[in-house]
């Protein structure tokens, strides 16, 4: 156990304090399931990771009724994969075959290179006869191309038990994404009814007990890719992925878990190893040599993506002064000198960061240290105030005032953050001791959970309700950077990105609990090229 609030208790605590050139082509036409091979394609397709050349394609093979996920049987077999310029796949582009088998659970990850870059390509697995689904995906402009739109879907904290993913569906319905960016939390390591929809499980988990192994991580991946709102979204347009602590277990750090008890449940080194493996063979995602998922990419003259990983390198949690300690790391030191380096490096107009937890300030029932004075310091109160959450960047306001410092001095600009984690809908000025309230460094927008509970669900009120608007309020009251919140809303954002501005669009469900639940829009925030300062739009964006 670590000496920190776990995720579930975190959030009952806020709701305590509360009551105080457009690269979009056609649209995926028409997936049809396997056919003749039984169902040999059950999983979907998926494809992520777009370069101007290539992009990386993903199924899962079932070629006998016994290769079920995580059994480590059923025999080795060959798939034979294709990329074509059209659905009908008359014009076929690329194809190659590549064995699977038990030793990677019968997944396939294709690396397909020689594609014409910002085009829209149609692809399919075969065996035994029969076609996957048809998967639709697009390569990323070369780096030196002036583009006029990207537009993302963003996505946070997927939480079987608590519903549906009518967000995923509501998403490939647009039919204008060129891309889907999501923040971790993909799944939930919990056994059943540990972690569900405020009290109720909405629908079972498999394994029905907390994931440990290599089987049970397999298993938990496989169920998810069953959904038929995350096939379709997956299988509509690329995706770009990271993950948080759920991926292992919960406020996970370099050496441990909150969620995880080495006496009972193992060591801690194995039930990583197990659950990375499990995600390299079951997710659209490039690793490095050496596992590492950080990395880049780059969309043309417009922007570029730095993806993070803010789990497997960062210091455990503390309280406290603590949090100020400068030895203390949330992205470790190899991977904060690449961040910075291709910030300051980078000639796109907008620099997003993939930023699995909130880097924002949370000040929260006192002012900050920073404006007490020597007061503040001699009582122990750290730098950025009382904090709330110490596993968001608040626990680590080294690393926060060392990237944000390299920013300035840098005078790197543009700087957009992606975040999720929370569960809540924030919009974020960036901003610390250097640069005061009124110079911000960045910007950032916090999307909702998919399905995962928040304020009113641990309430057990309705979306809404008084406590969580007054919360909101207090929260924007405490700290004048967060220009808005929202504590209730589940569902997701669109990133809509120009050379003049680049906007973020809040999507809520009606109702996580039903299935193909309608999204309202419910607010949009945008910034300026050459500003970090937020804009309130009044409707969505066309």
């Amino acid at each position: 156990m670590t000496n920190t609030i776990d995720r579930r208790t975190l959030l009952r605590l806020a709701g305590a304090s509360a009551g105080t050139a457009v690269l979009a082509g056609a649209t995926l036409a028409g997936p049809a399931p396997a056919g003749a091979a039984g169902g040999a394609f059950r999983h979907g397709v998926a494809s992520g990771d777009p370069l101007p050349d290539g992009v990386l394609l993903w199924t899962r093979l079932t070629p006998t009724d016994e290769a079920q996920p995580g059994s480590g049987v059923g025999p080795e077999a060959d798939v034979t994969w294709q990329v074509a310029a059209d659905p009908d796949f008359a014009t076929v582009a690329a194809q190659g075959t590549l064995t699977t088998g038990p030793a990677r659970d019968h997944t396939v990850k294709v690396a397909v290179t020689g594609l014409a870059p910002a085009t829209t390509w149609w692809y399919r697995f075969g065996y035994a006869g029969a076609w996957s689904a048809t998967g639709r995906t697009m390569t990323a402009p070369p780096a030196d191309a002036d583009i006029d739109r990207l537009r993302l879907g963003v996505v946070s904290c997927s939480n079987w038990e608590a519903g549906y993913f009518s967000a995923y569906r509501n998403l490939a319905d647009r039919g204008d994404l060129n891309l889907v960016v999501h923040l971790g939390d993909y799944l939930y390591e919990y056994g059943t009814g540990e972690f569900d929809a405020g009290g109720t499980v909405v629908r079972s988990v498999l394994p029905a007990h907390e994931v440990l192994t290599l089987a049970d991580y397999r298993i938990r991946h496989a169920l998810y890719k069953t959904d038929p709102d995350l096939q379709a979204l997956h299988a509509s347009v690329p995706w770009v992925i990271t993950w948080d602590d759920h991926e292992v277990a919960n406020d996970q750090w370099s050496g441990g878990a909150e969620n995880h008890t080495p006496a009972t449940e193992g060591e801690f080194a194995d039930r990583v190893a197990a659950a990375r493996q499990a995600y390299a063979e079951w997710m659209p995602v490039r690793t490095g040599a050496d596992g590492a998922i950080y990395r880049r990419l780059r969309f043309g003259r417009l922007a570029e993506l730095s993806m993070l990983d803010l789990r497997s390198y960062r210091s455990r949690q503390a309280s406290g002064a603590a949090v100020d300690d400068p030895a203390r790391t949330i992205t470790g030191d190899a991977q904060m000198s690449w961040l910075k380096s291709g910030l300051a490096a980078s000639t796109a107009r907008w620099k997003l960061v993939g930023n699995p937890v909130m880097i924002a300030r949370v000040d929260l029932a006192t002012l900050p240290a920073w404006l007490l004075g020597p007061l503040g310091r001699l009582l122990g109160i750290p730098e950025n105030g009382a904090v709330l959450n110490p596993d968001q960047w608040d626990g680590y306001n080294a690393d926060r005032n060392e990237l944000v410092d390299h920013l300035r001095a840098a005078g790197t600009r543009d700087v957009v953050f992606l975040t999720g984690d929370i569960h809540t809908s924030w919009a974020n000025e960036v901003t610390t001791r250097a640069t005061g309230t009124s110079a911000p460094a960045a910007a950032e927008f916090v999307v909702p959970s998919v399905t995962s509970d928040n304020v009113n669900d641990f309430l057990g009120l309705p979306e809404g309700n008084a406590l969580s608007r007054l919360g909101a309020d207090l929260l924007r009251a405490t700290n004048t950077h967060v220009r808005w919140t929202e504590l209730d809303g589940h569902g997701y954002g669109v990133l809509d990105v120009t050379r003049q501005r680049c906007r973020m669009d809040w999507y809520h469900l009606a109702d996580r609990t039903r299935p193909g639940s309608v999204s309202r829009w419910v607010a949009g925030w945008s910034v300026a090229a050459g500003s970090s300062t937020l804009r309130r739009e009044a409707a969505p964006s066309a």
